[in-house]
């Protein structure tokens, strides 16, 4: 199961540094919100360890390893949740 520290840093990732002016031509590309809370849901649901989260259109690709049973492998499983 992830830990609320993992979470915090999956957060923390996810969120851009102020901007500042260089001079550069910059291209922006805007996101209409973070997958944190899609994130916490999936491992909350699974009870995996949270791999990665990505935003992708209007919802989050969260990918999530779920511990196997007995002596069977872990597996990756990745699911899409609206924003």
């Amino acid at each position: 199961m992830a830990s609320p520290l993992l979470i915090s840093a999956l957060a923390a990732s996810l969120m851009l540094p102020a901007p500042f002016e260089t001079g550069a031509r910059r291209d922006v590309l805007a996101v209409g919100g973070d997958c944190s809370s899609a994130a916490a849901q999936v491992v909350a649901q699974t009870g995996g360890e949270l791999l990665s989260a990505k935003p992708d259109g209007n919802s989050c690709v969260v990918t999530v390893l779920v511990p196997g049973n007995g002596n069977a492998r872990p597996r990756k499983v990745t699911v899409r949740v609206p924003m």
